[in-house]
């Protein structure tokens, strides 16, 4: 990321989910040799000129957004900071820990500044995405889902056996998987136990056992099995309600109750040496998680948000806890991701198509807003919408003449999650607002 995103040593927490060795919890110089990597066609966002050059060489060039090409997706580096340490510094606050999920960028260099600031470790989604993570040296991960393939168990079962500085947390929802697990680690010659947090679930929602009995249930299953140890509880609240209201939000707090109780009936079967992990948090509702969990009793809680890194200009822009007022006044997060998209065809006075579609912005929870036209006016707050997008084209209604062919337009994003996943590599704009922004850093991907 070239110079982008430095921050301070990461901060700890005792007793639980890796214990109290301080470091940064990722490789610094694996990071850092990403700006060694040569560009070519591999990444769409850069342009011809910088065929064969490295990061590094790239950005000494001093390139700016008008050199780059359409479509193009990009992060305001101020806004990404700011994100980085706003959270962090809330979490502090509120006594909680964080283990930003990764899965959103899947960007190592972003993982480090979430370290940096202070998370404790990195949350992810599934085995090649742990694979990625152990690659770049992320010393403590969650994963929030069950690890069942024998071949993934095996060969995390050499990870930490190979590496006793690596705290290894993942989910389990039911004796059977229980048991898979434990058949498979043992097949394996596992040494080490692997760490479990059992995962409540709801009705309706994702995975995870449903009802507290139930997961009692799962609880003496994982005692039962010399390969596992229980390290705690889990489960993801948004999975339970979309909304702001006041049924949205009852429907999470009844959630998280649920949760607390859990963690009342699992204490005795605690082991004395390490405090449990408590876990819940996306990026919509963690100021409730804390409000219903962060008083339990020898417990660590801790936040896996991750959208907040990038925050956007659409579903969380209207759900974040900042906006709600949680925090007592905190800042609210600012959108750093934005497209920009090219007026390719204007076939009709009040349609314009541009040249980005869904092979390059997210739709999955509200499509891309029109912002402004660069170097020309502001679209926020006119009658400009988009309607639809198609593989590459983006349908622009009721523009006008704001919009003539040829003109580049800057879009607001809905759901980062979606986004970055579009894109191998991510330039970094000093301000996207600018009359002409400065590249001061890319951005890596790895789906």
């Amino acid at each position: 990321m070239g110079q982008t995103f430095a921050g301070s040593t990461a901060g700890t927490f005792g007793g639980a989910f890796g214990g109290t060795g301080a470091g940064p919890g990722i490789d610094t110089g694996q990071v850092a040799a990403l700006a060694d990597e040569v560009l070519d066609w591999r990444f769409k966002a850069l342009p011809p000129a910088a065929r064969g050059l490295s990061v590094r060489d790239y950005l000494a060039t001093g390139p700016t957004l008008a050199g780059l090409g359409t479509p193009l997706l990009t992060l305001d580096a101020a806004a990404v900071e700011h994100n980085v340490r706003t959270m962090a510094d809330w979490c502090a606050g509120a006594g909680v820990a964080l283990a930003p999920h990764g899965k959103t960028t899947m960007a190592p260099a972003l993982w480090q500044a979430q370290l940096a600031a202070g998370a404790h470790g990195i949350t992810l989604a599934n085995l090649p995405q742990v694979r990625v993570a152990r690659a770049f040296g992320v010393r403590r991960i969650l994963l929030a889902n069950t690890l069942l393939d024998p071949a993934g168990l095996g060969w995390l079962a050499d990870e930490l056996a190979a590496d006793p500085a690596f705290a290894f947390l993942c989910w389990v929802d039911s004796a059977e998987s229980v048991r898979l697990m434990d058949g498979a680690l043992r097949a394996a010659g596992a040494g080490r136990p692997v760490e479990v947090l059992v995962e409540l679930g709801g009705p309706g929602g994702r995975t995870g056992a449903r009802g507290v009995d139930a997961a009692v249930e799962v609880a003496a299953a994982v005692l039962r099995a010399p390969t596992l140890r229980l390290a705690g509880i889990g489960g993801y609240e948004g999975a339970l309600a979309h909304d702001a209201t006041d049924g949205g939000l009852e429907a999470v707090r009844g959630y998280l109750r649920a949760l607390a109780e859990l963690h009342g009936r699992l204490a005795a079967a605690y082991s004395a040496a390490a405090a449990p992990v408590v876990s819940a948090g996306g990026s919509a509702y963690f100021d409730l998680v804390v409000e219903e969990l962060s008083a339990l009793p020898e417990a660590v809680v801790v936040l896996r948000s991750g959208a907040y890194v990038a925050h956007d200009d659409g579903f969380y822009r209207g759900i974040s806890p900042f906006v709600r007022g949680a925090g007592g006044g905190t800042t609210p997060f600012r959108s750093a991701l934005h497209g920009w998209a090219r007026v390719v065809s204007r076939p009709e006075p009040q349609l314009a198509l541009l040249d980005a579609g869904k092979r390059d912005l997210p739709f999955d929870e509200g499509l891309p807003e029109p912002q402004l036209v660069r170097g020309g006016m502001e679209l926020t707050g006119t009658a400009a919408r988009i309607t639809a997008l198609n593989d590459q084209h983006a349908f622009l209604r009721d523009a006008g003449d704001l919009a003539p062919v040829g003109a580049v337009l800057r879009l607001g994003i809905s759901h980062p999650c979606t986004a970055f996943d579009r894109w191998t590599m991510i330039p970094v704009l000093d301000d996207s607002s600018a009359a002409e922004p400065k590249v001061t850093g890319l951005v890596r991907t790895f789906f």
